[in-house]
């Protein structure tokens, strides 16, 4: 089974909004402003339904925040990602440089100044200021940015789990001109949680402890040996680490000759190494399992809202154009004003030509698991690619037999996105006119699994931490012969994947992820099915 980062307890609220709150600047401080206004959905709400109030922070605790701010001329920018990523339009693949990014959308210097020069007013310390001028992390002791955002931290225990932490009780206010501009403050509660599911161990299939082998992956997804990632990079967004020498192990063992990955730390990394050391190390291998002579990259970063908003920004700013993403969480357990901010990175991300594909899910059609049926971000954001889980069957001769759907894999509607309008083609009722998950899918069932060698050990791991990797790889093989070609990377995908209307795909029509079935075409369970890569290659190169 795979890992997942868990943010338990965040409840979505309306979007955001700048109301104006009659507070001025602190005393002791110069005050150009007269109001200040509300970053509303940037606080928990249900506090004190779902936790005890146990105290206050201690003044002198050091906290990191990473302060978003909205793109200029958002509607301008959504109109260009999707001309860019339309294969009917002229504008195809003609993606934004990182500084033409900036020039168009980002904040300008004299807006980044104004918010710099104000945190430093309240005694923080400003820190990096990442590319596009969207993204500013700063830190200071609990007393200064209670001061500097105007809200208290105190600290509580959850009441189903008994853990300890912290958060603001009321959503942080700014200066009226600077909080127009900003659009959330991660860091000011570290709810975030990890929770995972320990690797399934079956009766073995082909691979050392049971699961699939790259051999099987392969031939079911039809890869040709022709194309093996040679020359591109992938991401992986991580809140773990792991060791080279399992992944030395898997390599030596499967004869890849696989690039050592590389490791950038974000926000001083992810710490020890912890039970997620499973999931980091499936990601890799499947890459490697797949697309064996890519570059891989992981990110480490801490497992907090403040280190997720950094990590991704530091993979956009990277330029990596393919990234593979296994973490998540439901929707409800997010503020709108998180998912808001992510959404912004993912966004920036796509109107650069890098694709994100993201894991749908373990938990079936209630990812929130409150009985209900909810989906899981940033599967369900309309910049991300959602990934959903199949049980594939090969032949003897590893050649693709038949795929059913999944009963663990994520699926259904949003309740924070409207369906984009490339996925318009194949809305469903029971969407209600929001965004639908997943796009595509791939093997995720546990039994078996995918054979991958982790803590010292072989076992056959599942769930959709695996197929979003699968997709992943697929995406730098497709980049791979699109360089050949002298084509445009694949970029934000989904816009493509759909226009492609199922060729290329194998269409799922049979099982279940709870509340929904798979049916002919795009359905709830599968999206479009899972993909043949030499098939769907050759449409999408047209």
């Amino acid at each position: 089974m795979k890992s997942r980062l868990k943010l338990l307890g965040l409840v979505a609220v309306p979007a955001l909004l700048a109301a104006a709150v009659p507070t001025a600047y602190a005393a002791d401080t110069p005050q150009p402003h007269s109001t200040r206004a509300a970053i509303t959905g940037d606080v928990l709400k249900g506090l004190n339904l779902n936790a005890t109030h146990t105290g206050n922070v201690a003044a002198g605790k050091r906290i990191s925040v990473a302060i978003s701010l909205a793109p200029r001329n958002d509607k301008a920018l959504d109109a260009f990602v999707a001309k860019v990523s339309n294969p009917r339009s002229s504008s195809y693949g003609h993606y934004l440089t990182k500084r033409q990014f900036a020039a168009r959308f980002g904040r300008t210097d004299a807006e980044i100044k104004q918010l710099k020069d104000y945190l430093r007013a309240q005694g923080l310390t400003v820190g990096t200021v990442h590319s596009g001028n969207l993204l500013v992390d700063a830190s200071g002791t609990a007393a200064q940015l209670e001061k500097a955002f105007g809200t208290k931290l105190s600290t509580w225990k959850d009441t189903r789990s008994g853990r300890s932490f912290y958060a603001n009780e009321t959503a942080p206010t700014l200066p009226t001109a600077i909080a127009s501009l900003v659009s959330d403050v991660s860091g000011l509660n570290n709810r975030a949680q990890l929770h995972h599911q320990a690797p399934s161990t079956v009766t073995p299939h082909n691979g050392p402890g049971g699961g699939y082998t790259p051999a099987q992956l392969k031939g079911g997804y039809s890869v040709s040996g022709t194309y093996t990632g040679s020359g591109q990079k992938i991401a992986l967004l991580e809140f773990d680490g792991f060791q080279q020498s399992n992944i030395t192990k898997y390599d030596t063992n499967y004869s890849l000759g696989s690039p050592t990955p590389t490791v950038q730390k974000v926000d001083g990394g992810s710490g020890a190494l912890g039970d997620g050391q499973v999931e980091v190390e499936l990601d890799i291998e499947v890459l490697h399992a797949i697309a064996p002579k890519a570059n891989v990259t992981v990110f480490e970063g801490p497992n907090s809202d403040a280190g997720e908003v950094d990590t991704y920004q530091a993979i956009v700013d990277s330029g990596i154009p393919t990234t593979s993403i296994s973490w998540g969480a439901a929707e409800s357990a997010r503020t709108t004003s998180n998912i808001n901010a992510v959404d912004a990175v993912f966004k920036a991300g796509a109107a650069e030509g890098l694709g994100f594909y993201a894991a749908s899910g373990d938990n079936g059609s209630d990812d929130a698991g409150d009985g209900g049926t909810s989906v899981d971000y940033p599967a369900s954001d309309p910049y991300v690619t959602g990934v959903g889980g199949t049980k594939l069957t090969v032949t003897s001769s590893n050649a693709w037999s038949k795929e059913v759907a999944w009963s663990g894999g994520g699926g259904g509607k949003s309740s924070v996105f409207k369906i984009p309008t490339w996925q318009t083609a194949v809305q469903k009722s029971a969407g209600g006119g929001y965004r639908q998950v997943p796009d595509v899918s791939a093997h995720a069932n546990p039994s078996p699994g995918v054979s991958i060698y982790s803590q010292g050990s072989w076992s056959s791991v599942g769930g959709t931490s695996a197929a979003a990797p699968e997709w992943a790889a697929f995406a730098a093989l497709y980049n791979q012969q699109a360089a050949a070609a002298g084509k445009a990377n694949l970029g934000f995908a989904s816009p493509a994947l759909y226009t492609a209307s199922g060729t290329g795909f194998h269409d799922i029509t049979s099982g279940s992820n709870g509340d929904y079935s798979a049916a002919t075409g795009w359905d709830f369970t599968t999206g479009w099915g899972s993909y043949n890569a030499a098939t769907l290659a050759s449409k999408l190169l047209g």
